[in-house]
Formats: structure tokens, sequence, C-alpha cells
């Protein structure tokens, strides 16, 4: 007999964080916050995250403000406790390398793995774990602002070995409606 353990899927998400606001010039890259628009998306991509009922073992989340508003509404949707998030501040401009490294390192052990970051870096590792290439939405876009991206790898652990993950959704705040 297998062990449910044993057959349970593991799946790396993926989260742009949301809209961002630009209108206080004096305010650092680092410390730029949500707009109106962001804080709603975010809920909602929690709120879908919910509904398909992810069970996420663990949190990996960028230390910008934009980032961690992002996943602690999330994660408010989610009913994850705000004190098991792992804040990493290798995500914050991260290079594909340093996706990996992180991917690799706190994958280990997980089913369910939710990493909260930024572009450039998550798109490149998006296009770097898909069996296939992902598809970009008409403006020619990946990972838009909030949206999240759901990795399979079946029974296989959460791995950051290239093209080994199948994508099983790709969803963008306007996409994901709620019943």
């Amino acid at each position: 007999m297998f062990s449910i353990q044993a057959m349970q899927k593991n799946q790396l998400i993926i989260m742009r964080h949301a809209k961002s606001d630009w209108s206080d010039a004096s305010r650092s890259d680092f410390d730029r916050p949500l707009t109106a628009r962001g804080k709603k998306a975010a809920k909602q991509m929690g709120q879908w995250l919910k509904q398909k009922q992810y069970r996420i073992d663990r949190i990996l989340c960028s230390p910008a403000l934009r980032a961690k508003q992002t996943c602690q509404l999330a994660a408010e949707q989610l009913d994850f406790a705000q004190q098991r998030v792992l804040w990493e501040d290798r995500i914050y401009e991260a290079s594909l390398n340093d996706l990996i490294a992180l991917v690799n390192q706190y994958g280990a052990g997980a089913h369910t793995l939710l990493i909260v970051g930024h572009n450039p870096g998550l798109d490149q590792l998006l296009c770097h774990l898909c069996d296939d290439p992902p598809l970009a939405n008409d403006s020619g876009k990946l990972l838009t602002t909030a949206a999240t991206a759901v990795l399979d790898y079946g029974t296989a652990p959460i791995s950051a070995k290239a093209h080994q993950a199948h994508l099983q959704y790709l969803i963008r705040p306007k996409e994901a409606l709620i019943n």
C-alpha cells in the first residue's frame, strides 16, 4: 500500500508582488507600498489560491514593502500565520541563480512552497522551471503584477532543475474570478 504522504502532489507557487505606488519620488524602490488596486489584487489572488485548496507549507517572501504587503494580504486569505512567513533578503533584486538556490534550499521537504517576489527574476525562474514555455499575455508579459504561477512536480520533490515542472496555472488578477 502507498501512504497518503507518498502520493501527495508537490507544487511551487510563484507570485509577483501586486501593483505598487510610484507617486512619492522620495521613497526608495525598496519602500514602495501597494496601491489600492494592488491591495485588492493581492487579496484576490490569495482567495483564488484558497479556492483551489492549496495547502501551503512554506511562504518565502522578499522583505521589500510591496512584496511584504502582497504576501501578508494573500496569507491572510489563506489563513497562513504571518509569523510563519520567511522573509528572505536574497529575493529582492534576485538573479535567476539566486532564485534557483532558494528553491533548492527551501523546497526540500515542502509539498507546497509559495515564493513572493519581483521581476525580472521570477519570469526567468518560471521559464527555467517549466517543461513547456509559458504563454505571455496580450502585452507580451508573463508575470504581471500579482500574477501567480503554479508549477506541478507530481510526486517528485520540488527542485530547481531546468524544465522539470509542469505549469498547471498562470493566472493574473483579471482572470481570477472568485465564485
